[in-house]
């Protein structure tokens, strides 16, 4: 059985001399086949019987003693109830011949608590206290009992009242027994736990102070650290501990702090060192393959999940992971070779399937993706779900509301936004986002100024349906209000987001001065580089839409310098390039690069065909754009591209109809989208159309 506390009166040479106490009785048969204490249990020493010892001492050490070897007979038998109970009724029969053992009440409390009858742990455990307050391995029982029913903080379920009780109990302990650092860690776990950063790390540090190599403390004080947002501090402790001190639950540790600051290659490295201490850990090598994709050594990262497939042929894991990484590649054939594997294995697990919806999406099947969508989310369909359910079913109705939108089907995208709110009410502000965001995507303004209206009355506070309240009004040329209402969410907690989202409203206000502002205080709070690419972007594109194209191909060199695969920042300078007419070759490679990465990004592909349309490359122009409208049929740009194709391609009747088009969607455009030059120039360029097609076919037969 499994103490956290001495108890002196214990010795290992306890059976013996039970066995000798009790050779007078009958009960001492059973005590003879009773199993001998472990070598090194803390087992309770007994004087040796005196001559003058009372028949009372002799019962109570009998009692005791029988009390003891149940105690042990109950450790080797999963906590026997019959067993439980033998213990709790000789140690009552002690402590009634002899009074004078009143620490047995905490052995009593023990077993309770152990077997799971935690009411009458309690209650001997207060009896304990109520007769000796200093009784600290009293309160350490009650501590622990208190401790185990907290629940469940993985999950969200803890019971915060049980909690308190416990850090009353563990302060009382290291306050009268400062040497106590077990207590002292529960302490600031449980600080931690409720919140109290302060009072958790003042009591990791005191453990420190007693024993600064004290693993506990240092990883639980890495973790307070971690809590605050400062992954950094917190890395930088468990990096001196694995250097001097390595074990695999500090190098664990160190890799999830290194994870939370998305350094994924050192996490590798961490959990490469983990691996090497204690090689069986197989969690840990999936874990290893996982950052190494995200590190972007995607080669390493196939081969680490290609050993954990030969190692276990029927895990599915290894093989989702690798067809993940052949998706990232955009290598399909390859990505559905794995997926089927792993559907074969384990045809029924979520995430094999759910890979397989953004496989299908990759390939540009969307409505393919759609159907194997609803096909998961009719299968696990159920009247109640736990909480990890919902979550993840909140997470497939988000994507298929997006499946929705992206292929112009608005109302099932509003209709799947709409089950998640009524699912889960913790998503409920999000989904109601997506809706506004849904009506803005379908021009429908009347629609998402009604539903934002309904979002704001029910979630005031949200700062998600604030942002996008903000994105509405700046959709109806409502710049100032929309600013007022973003700067209402600057409240020192993620206001970097705020900012970028103040300087997005700027930016399709033109109002380019406050926008570099914004860009300024958001840089200033920018911590990792991708973060600090975002802003490198945005300034980009504000200096291109200023005409300083100097300064924007600056900016978006800048970002490629950080992250040379970066699709936008390519695609946005091969365009900026092409659009221009100069250096043609180099934006043609761009932009290409942009589409290898996301072959169904409609902005991509127009790019792409506009680029080709200047290299006189008119055939692939037209096949790009065609292909671009298919993914977004109502972007003015890319029907107004495909006009000018089509035009110089001798097609005018169909390069009027791709103006029309154009001006079509020009006039369903919000007032901050619309853009009174670009419109003019479609205009002109549709007129001398109709004038060229009317001289073509010549005056109309009388």
């Amino acid at each position: 059985m499994f103490h956290l506390y001495f108890n002196p009166l214990r010795s290992t040479c306890l059976p013996t001399l039970a066995l000798t106490i009790a050779a007078s009785v009958p009960a001492a048969q059973l005590a003879a086949q009773m199993p001998a204490a472990k070598p090194g249990s803390a087992n309770p020493t007994l004087p040796e019987p005196t001559k003058q010892a009372s028949s009372s001492k002799s019962a109570a050490y009998y009692h005791y003693s029988l009390g003891h070897l149940y105690e042990e007979l109950a450790g080797s038998y999963g906590n026997r109830t019959e067993y439980v109970n033998k213990a709790i009724d000789n140690y009552r029969l002690a402590m009634k011949e002899d009074p004078s053992a009143s620490f047995l009440v905490e052995e009593v409390a023990e077993l309770y608590r152990v077997s799971g009858r935690i009411r009458e742990a309690v209650e001997e455990a207060q009896t304990a206290l109520k007769n000796n307050p200093e009784d600290l391995n009293a309160r350490r029982v009650l501590a622990r009992i208190y401790t185990q029913q907290i629940g469940d903080a993985q999950t969200n379920h803890v019971d915060e009242g049980m909690a308190r009780k416990a850090v009353e109990e563990y302060k009382i302990i290291a306050e009268k027994d400062p040497k106590d650092v077990d207590s002292m860690v529960m302490l600031g776990r449980l600080d931690k736990l409720l919140g109290n950063s302060v009072d958790a790390e003042a009591a990791f540090r005191k453990v420190l102070a007693a024993d600064p190599d004290n693993e506990d403390a240092i990883t639980g004080l890495a973790g307070v650290y971690s809590d605050r947002g400062d992954a950094r501090a917190a890395s930088e402790l468990l990096e001196k501990l694995t250097k001097k001190n390595p074990s695999p639950r500090a190098l664990v540790v160190l890799a999830n702090n290194y994870e939370q600051m998305r350094q994924y290659a050192q996490a590798a490295d961490a959990y490469r060192k983990a691996l090497a201490l204690d090689p069986n850990r197989v969690e840990l090598k999936a874990a290893l393959a996982q950052d190494q994709a995200l590190a972007g050594k995607l080669d390493d990262a196939l081969k680490t999940y290609q050993e954990l497939a030969d190692a276990n042929p029927r895990d599915a894991q290894p093989y989702l992971g690798m067809s993940q990484i052949y998706r990232e590649r955009k290598d399909f054939a390859q990505a559905r070779k794995m997926s089927d594997k792993a559907k074969e294995i384990d045809p029924e697990n979520l995430e094999v399937r759910y890979n397989e919806v953004g496989l299908l999406e990759d390939e540009g099947k969307t409505n393919e993706a759609i159907a194997t969508l609803k096909g998961i989310l009719d299968s696990t369909s159920r009247h109640n779900y736990d909480e990890n359910q919902r979550a993840n079913r909140s997470k497939m109705l988000e994507q298929l509301g997006y499946l929705y939108r992206n292929s112009d089907q608005y109302d099932q995208a509003v209709d799947a936004y709409r089950q998640i709110a009524a699912l889960d009410a913790n998503f409920a502000p999000r989904a109601e986002a997506q809706i506004i965001d849904t009506y803005r995507a379908e021009k429908d303004y009347a629609k998402a100024q009604q539903e934002s209206d309904a979002a704001l009355k029910k979630f005031p506070n949200e700062r998600t349906i604030r942002e996008v309240y903000a994105q509405l009004l700046t959709d109806e040329g409502k710049s100032d209000t929309a600013i007022a209402e973003l700067k209402k969410s600057l409240d020192g907690k993620n206001d970097r987001e705020i900012y970028i989202a103040i300087a997005e409203v700027y930016e399709k206000s033109r109002n380019y001065s406050e926008m570099s502002k914004a860009l300024d205080a958001a840089e200033k709070l920018s911590q990792d580089k991708s973060e600090k690419a975002t802003v490198l972007f945005m300034r980009g594109a504000m200096y291109e839409r200023q005409k300083q194209y100097d300064l924007a191909e600056k900016m978006f060199r800048q970002v490629l310098d950080v992250d040379p695969a970066n699709a936008s920042a390519l695609n946005y300078l091969g365009y900026m390039l092409a659009d221009r007419n100069v250096r043609l070759p180099e934006a043609q490679d761009l932009i290409k690069r942009a589409v290898d990465t996301e072959p169904n990004n409609y902005a991509f592909l127009d790019s792409l065909g506009w680029v080709y349309y200047r290299l006189n490359r008119l055939d692939d122009a037209q096949r790009q754009l065609e292909r671009s409208l298919q993914l977004m049929s109502k972007d003015p740009t890319i029907h107004d591209h495909l006009g000018d194709v089509y035009f110089k391609q001798g097609k005018i009747k169909q390069a009027i109809d791709q103006w029309q088009s154009s001006l079509k969607a020009w006039s369903a455009s919000s007032p901050a989208d619309l853009e009174p030059e670009e419109v003019a120039k479609v205009q002109k360029k549709l007129d001398s159309a109709r004038v060229r097609l009317a001289q073509e076919q010549g005056p109309k037969p009388e």
